[in-house]
């Protein structure tokens, strides 16, 4: 009778080790997701806020007399859509010792606009989708003015050239 009960006590402890071990891994990946979620909210939110100040030509006073001088076009208001945001794992920054993503978004829009106007409204949306990050992460002490590359606790943010479609 004594030996069975050793026994049990024996596999509800090597039960309970495994277990706290599983849940142990399993808060490790849902807080690297909980990570990437927060990432791709703020990077949604930054994207409406660039395209709102720049389809609305609403720019800070010297962007407005450079684009008076050679994209005038952009001091029109205009329609942008966005096709799509995503993101993807390009390795790791040596540098920071984190995961780099980079986020990219596709757009449209409404008017035929020059290569240069559209990297100039490409800018934009990318230079808001950072900020947000590092806002959300409160990292925007540990980047530069122009958000690039932002921070967060296990990873290192960048932006590629929005894609026009």
């Amino acid at each position: 009778m004594m030996e069975n009960r050793g026994q049990t006590s024996a596999e509800y402890l090597l039960f309970t080790g495994v277990l706290i071990l599983i849940i142990m891994i399993s808060v490790v990946f849902i807080y690297n997701q909980q990570e990437l979620n927060i990432a791709m909210s703020a990077a949604r939110n930054g994207v409406t806020d660039g395209l709102v100040s720049s389809s609305g030509a609403i720019y800070p006073k010297q962007t407005f007399n450079d684009y008076s001088k050679s994209k005038s076009d952009l001091l029109i208001p205009y329609s942008v859509n966005i096709v799509n945001i995503s993101y993807s794992e390009i390795g790791t920054d040596n540098n920071f010792n984190k995961k780099k993503i980079q986020f990219k978004v596709y757009a449209k829009t409404s008017r035929d606009f020059s290569k240069k106007e559209l990297d100039s409204i490409g800018d934009r949306i990318n230079y808001n989708l950072r900020k947000s990050i590092a806002v959300s992460f409160n990292s925007t002490s540990s980047t530069n003015k122009l958000y690039n590359p932002v921070f967060s606790p296990h990873y290192v943010f960048t932006t590629a050239n929005v894609k026009w479609v």
